[in-house]
């Protein structure tokens, strides 16, 4: 039986650098959907890949803005149209470019992960 689970991450506070968050998979399991949002109406932009490619996943790609979460769905919104495989012990690493290089610094950013274990 698959097993659906999230992996969330909240950043509080107006961003004032790039942020990196790394985590290693305890199970082979696909990313299904990841949402994305800042408070403000920031530049922010976010990518998602593994330690070999940062975005192999999930390109550059503009965050939602004021309160209103952008979502990304496998297989449509990620690279390569396919739906990320993760064997367990890789690195994923979710990337958070704060102002877009030089746009305006995002707050309160929330990304939440969806995965599905298998």
């Amino acid at each position: 039986m698959l097993r659906p689970f999230i992996y969330p991450i909240h950043i509080p506070g107006t961003l004032t650098a790039n942020i990196t968050v790394r985590w290693t998979t305890p199970m082979d399991c696909t990313l299904q959907q990841v949402s994305a949002v800042a408070s403000n109406d920031s530049d922010a932009l976010l990518k998602i890949g593994t330690a070999v490619d940062d975005d192999a996943f999930l390109q550059l790609t503009a965050i939602g803005d004021s309160g209103v979460p952008v979502e990304f769905t496998a297989p449509d919104s990620f690279r390569y149209l396919a739906t990320p495989r993760i064997r367990k012990g890789d690195v994923v690493i979710f990337t958070l470019d704060f102002d877009g290089a030089g746009g305006t610094a995002a707050q309160n950013v929330t990304i939440v992960g969806a995965f599905e274990e298998g």
